[in-house]
């Protein structure tokens, strides 16, 4: 995997701007759809997990983990955006993960936002 697999960021020339703030600078908000997420569960990969056992004797970047956990935001924020695409969005506005255990055998991992129709100011 890149730096750009780790940083975040959406890939250029999606039709739906994803924000974490509440508005975009030279645009108006024409229309706010409501509610949108992208919801994924990823299991734990016993590799993973030993691996992450012995790291964390001796310290250090787990980054199997780091590639899993990832590739489930990125998986996350895919589905946020169909979501939006779905419902006539083009924007989804003030966006937030929520990642939480999920009954102690994975990750649930949720990206959320605002569905919106924005335009640029005239």
């Amino acid at each position: 995997m890149s730096l750009d697999d780790y940083t975040g960021g959406q890939t250029s020339g999606s039709d739906v701007l994803v924000v974490t703030t509440n508005d975009v600078p030279g645009y108006e908000v024409r229309q706010v759809i409501g509610e949108v997420f992208g919801l994924t569960v990823r299991s734990r990969n016993i590799g993973s997990q030993l691996g992450a056992g012995l790291k964390s004797v001796i310290g250090g970047e787990l980054k199997g983990l780091t590639k899993t956990l990832s590739e489930t935001r990125n998986e996350a924020m895919e589905r946020l955006v169909e979501a939006a695409r779905a419902r006539g969005a083009n924007a989804v506005l003030a966006m937030r993960f929520d990642v939480t255990a999920a009954a102690d055998i994975g990750t649930e991992v949720c990206a959320y936002g605002t569905a919106a129709v924005i335009a640029p100011t005239s």
